[in-house]
């Protein structure tokens, strides 16, 4: 990966990890399933007149991806922060790396390097730190539907990189717009208040709407599909670890949680188990421009 993917991948993890937090914050006011249809209509209504039409090729992938990435991951990770803490979602949201590298493996034929184990294992060995620091019940279901939401987004990420490479923000507008027929079906049937909830939400309650809309959303799944479909998935996904981190940023800075030093030090960890899974990266870039330069200075001081 080059540094502006890198430095693509950790913004994407920074929105994602605070996201968890605004999350929160919008589901005092609506229902889990509404929220999460009313986020991928207006995503859907502010990129589909900038984008173009899918090709016949393209259209039953796409569907296919709304079901992994838009219905299932969004829809059970919404329900998931509604009845459980967000520090628990936060962590057991990652288990989408482990599921994301399982994954490719027999469907896109990238085989584990040992280094790469190591790093993942590593950066686990820091987010277990944090699980068990602070004081919380962790409640079974809702985390189970966070785990099932992380399988869902691996899932999907996964034939997004088989399936592709997209175009990064016609992926995000037909996907929002096939998701949202899902995940409001399901609201009809599962949830009541919807109508209720657009008088109840306070001015907070649709700040923290607008940021799952245009950071969470278009910024963040913009770059995510652009990355995924320009560098191998054990390369990208290690970087979903780094969520929690961010995550613990959030809660400390907006939820006035402690900054304990299990949480410092499980930060510091996971930090440096993504940075192992990356460890190949920049020296292979610089080894690239050393044989460039070296190609070329003899022409060059010929023709001078």
């Amino acid at each position: 990966m080059t540094p502006i993917q890198i430095a693509c991948a950790v913004l994407v993890a920074l929105l994602w990890g605070f996201q968890f937090v605004v999350i929160k914050v919008g589901l005092t006011a609506f229902p889990p399933l509404f929220f999460v249809g009313l986020r991928f209509a207006v995503v859907a209504a502010l990129l589909l007149p900038f984008v173009g039409w899918p090709t016949k090729r393209e259209l039953g992938r796409i569907i296919v991806i709304s079901i992994f990435v838009g219905g299932l991951n969004f829809g059970l990770v919404f329900i998931g922060l509604a009845h459980g803490p967000a520090s628990v979602a936060g962590i057991a949201i990652q288990l989408t790396t482990p599921f994301t590298l399982i994954l490719a493996w027999p469907l896109l034929g990238e085989r584990l390097s040992v280094r790469i184990i190591f790093g993942v294992v590593l950066a686990f060995g820091g987010v277990a730190l944090i699980v068990v620091e602070p004081s919380v019940s962790v409640k079974i279901v809702p985390t189970l539907f966070v785990i099932g939401s992380g399988f869902a987004m691996a899932a999907g990420s996964v034939l997004t990189k088989r399936y592709g490479p997209f175009e990064p923000l016609k992926l995000m507008a037909w996907m929002s717009l096939f998701t949202v027929p899902q995940v409001l079906a399901a609201s009809l049937v599962l949830e009541h208040g919807q109508i209720a909830s657009f008088h109840a939400a306070s001015l907070m309650s649709w700040m923290a709407f607008m940021y799952t809309v245009l950071l969470g959303a278009i910024l963040g799944f913009g770059l995510w599909f652009w990355l995924i479909g320009r560098c191998s998935m054990t390369r990208v996904a290690p970087f979903g670890l780094l969520q929690p981190v961010f995550a613990i940023i959030a809660g400390v800075i907006f939820l006035h949680e402690p900054l304990t030093a299990a949480l410092v030090t499980g930060a510091v960890i996971c930090i440096a188990g993504v940075a192992i899974t990356q460890r190949q990266s920049l020296p292979t870039e610089l080894r690239i421009w050393r044989r460039f330069i070296s190609n070329t200075s003899p022409r060059e001081s010929g023709e001078r």
